[in-house]
């Protein structure tokens, strides 16, 4: 076999081996741990760290390149954060967007076309007409049907052409009672949709307070999780060194694994009222949505006013009971209405026509001709002296019936304004309450928990004493969302919100 002939003047470098890697770290971990470091010379040890790592580097290109290329898109989201939204600027985006308000506004504007409808029946009834026809034979029978006809000479078609006019004068003021009513339902349109604007709005109150709760108890959970998750440890150690049972470590893992479902459960809340909120104010399901819930100023000092100014204002202000009146003025006119049936009808009408030919009075003719008239024509129908009796009680039992509804629903607001001002008192109180609670358990489980630890209290004290204070913090939430809903809520009522 023919040996290969090798330069002498090239220098040949072996692939480095795993082996010669490790003698390279041990001689400069060696070289970096000797008292006579600045006496040795070190470039054997840098060009080892240098081969090394550009080994590294060729292997690992390809990922290199892909952390450049995934770090701006890493970058860009964690910079990118969702700008959070008060109750305010949802209430103004709901207004915008919200679904049953555009509806709202559909139907008023229906009702305001219904007005011009109705006044474009105070205007004339024009028409113009024409035909064209084909006439048979005019036979006149002069001495009976059975002997022979006289043949009269006619075309054998015809046509017409001409126009009709009709102006009502008079008719019991119908059409402009007419007007009135259309114009009455618009301003009960008006007030549902103000009625709808409220309701809205605090049903976008009742989502945002539940979410603000919601991620207040998530943060209490998850902090709780923490806290036991230490604690759990420490009983484990606790329980190596023979200090406590292995009983004691079984209930504190229970306990974490409920803690951590009813964080699973309060997670999946938060969702369904994000998801709420956006369907609210017009939004797609899946937006990004948040809310500076970190703020303390959950509950904000009300002013002391009177049960009685609330009653007030709502008298003059609630659209319900503007809706209320607005029915028992319908129904007057409407009664009105009834009582017009009985009540004669004129009008202005004329009408002329040219036909050709001339085939409606003897002697006929092949000519072209004209005829019309004008006038004024009375109507009076005897038949409505007995038929509009019983539309006229109807209409009157309406009347009264919408004046019992206003009765019902003043006595209404009285209730809900009531019930509104007495909760947001109660609220109050509770707010006052769960904060007492909760220093008087914070401290009850800083004394159980050292007494536990030395062994003078046990573990289900602890625990106990642990839920307390969890439950206070999530009473304390609640109370806080209460005032803010029950004060939005009596705003609603009155209808000032």
């Amino acid at each position: 076999m023919q040996q290969k002939i090798i330069k002498p003047d090239k220098k040949i470098l072996p692939h480095p081996s795993e082996e010669t890697d490790k003698m390279y770290r041990y001689w400069l971990a060696c070289a970096y741990t000797s008292p006579l470091m600045p006496l040795c010379d070190l470039t054997f040890a840098f060009d080892a760290c240098n081969k090394m790592l550009k080994r590294w580097l060729k292997k690992r290109k390809a990922l290199a390149m892909l952390l450049l290329l995934v770090a701006p898109a890493i970058c860009a989201q964690q910079t990118e954060k969702t700008e959070p939204l008060s109750l305010e600027e949802m209430w103004t985006v709901a207004e915008k967007n919200n679904r049953q308000l555009k509806l709202s506004d559909l139907y008023l504007q229906q009702s305001k076309l219904e007005i011009l409808e109705a006044k474009d029946r105070l205007l004339p009834e024009l028409s113009v007409g024409a035909d064209v026809k084909l006439n048979s034979k005019f036979l006149i029978y002069a001495d009976g049907l059975f002997a022979a006809p006289k043949d009269v000479p006619v075309k054998g078609y015809g046509y017409g052409v001409g126009y009709n006019l009709n102006f009502n004068l008079y008719n019991g003021g119908k059409d402009k009672r007419n007007i009135a009513l259309k114009k009455e339902e618009t301003t009960r349109k008006q007030y549902e949709a103000e009625q709808q604007k409220h309701r809205v709005k605090y049903d976008v109150a009742v989502a945002y307070f539940d979410l603000y709760k919601f991620l207040h108890f998530h943060d209490f959970l998850d902090a709780e999780i923490e806290a036991e998750q230490k604690q759990m440890r420490l009983i484990e150690s606790l329980h190596t060194n023979g200090t406590v049972l292995k009983s004691d470590v079984l209930r504190t893992s229970v306990k974490l694994t409920e803690l951590q479902l009813n964080l699973s459960d309060v997670t999946k809340k938060i969702e369904i009222a994000k998801q709420r909120l956006n369907i609210l104010m017009g939004r797609a399901n899946d937006a990004a949505l948040a809310i500076n819930y970190t703020d303390s100023a959950a509950v904000d000092g009300f002013e002391d006013d009177r049960y009685t100014a609330y009653v007030d204002l709502a008298l003059n202000q609630s659209p319900a009971y503007k809706i209320a009146h607005s029915d028992i003025k319908s129904s007057e006119l409407n009664v009105r209405q009834m009582k017009a049936m009985v009540l004669p009808q004129v009008s202005l009408y004329a009408h002329y026509n040219y036909t050709y030919p001339q085939i409606s009075f003897y002697p006929y003719s092949n000519d072209l001709w004209g005829f019309g008239q004008t006038g004024i024509k009375v109507q009076y129908a005897i038949d409505n002296l007995f038929k509009s009796k019983h539309t006229i009680a109807h209409a009157q039992v309406l009347r009264n019936e919408a004046q019992e509804k206003a009765n019902l629903q003043k006595d209404e607001i009285y209730l809900q304004v009531k019930e509104a001002y007495l909760q947001r008192q109660q609220a109050l109180e509770r707010v006052k309450t769960a904060e007492q609670n909760i220093l008087k358990t914070r401290e009850t489980v800083r004394v159980i928990r050292s007494s536990y630890l030395n062994q003078e209290s046990l573990l289900t004290d602890l625990m106990e004493a642990e839920n307390a204070l969890l439950e206070a913090k999530f009473n304390r939430t609640t109370a806080q969302t209460n005032v803010k809903l029950s004060h939005i809520r009596l705003l609603a009522i009155v209808g000032i919100l």
